[in-house]
């Protein structure tokens, strides 16, 4: 039987993906499944800016619950951080074999620490420090097929109903939020 595979919708600027990025991988690694990655970029995924403005308060509440209780540091990055540089530069660590060791780095440096990661020298420490080394970010920002693979992957969150991230989907089956991670285990073992 072939795996079932998972398909992840993530933004590397939700604060909920930085929750789901401490365990999705461990948790996911339990079934057999195929982890269809689709990264995002930009606003995709995300609450329109209008609608941030409203949630940001309640949701850096929300997150710092949800860090105090993951016993990890919440450390909002710049407001104007875009994460489209970490989604170009996730499909170079992707292909690379990387592509865990590439979201908990970069998630660390955003969310733990503040960082900006749509700065390249952001993302060329993380790549040096997981051995994708800084010259993989220029290439990866100047990759057109990167820049399509991001467009490709919202134009399919969209047609499959995706209304934020992270959203896991198996088959007809859609899990949003990181804290539907059970529920998506309970599914996979049943």
């Amino acid at each position: 039987m072939s795996p079932t595979e998972v398909k992840v919708f993530f933004n590397f600027r939700s604060p909920y993906c930085y929750l789901a990025s401490h365990s999705m991988f461990e948790r996911l690694a339990r079934f057999d499944v195929h982890l269809a990655w689709r990264t995002l970029g930009g606003w995709d995924g995300r609450s329109s800016p209008e609608r941030a403005k409203v949630k940001v308060p309640l949701t850096r509440q929300d997150v710092q619950r949800w860090c105090r209780r993951l016993g990890v540091p919440f450390v909002p990055p710049p407001i104007t951080t875009d994460p489209t540089p970490a989604g170009l530069l996730a499909c170079a660590a992707e292909e690379a074999g990387l592509l865990q060791d590439y979201v908990k780095a970069v998630m660390w440096r955003e969310w733990a620490e503040g960082a900006d990661i749509g700065q390249p020298d952001v993302l060329e420490a993380v790549a040096e420090r997981i051995g994708l080394g800084a010259a993989a970010v220029p290439a990866a920002l100047a990759n057109p097929a990167f820049h399509q693979r991001l467009a490709a992957n919202w134009a399919e969150a969209q047609a499959l109903g995706v209304i934020g991230v992270p959203t896991f989907v198996v088959g007809d089956q859609i899990f949003w939020g990181n804290d539907r991670l059970d529920f998506l285990e309970a599914y996979l073992a049943g």
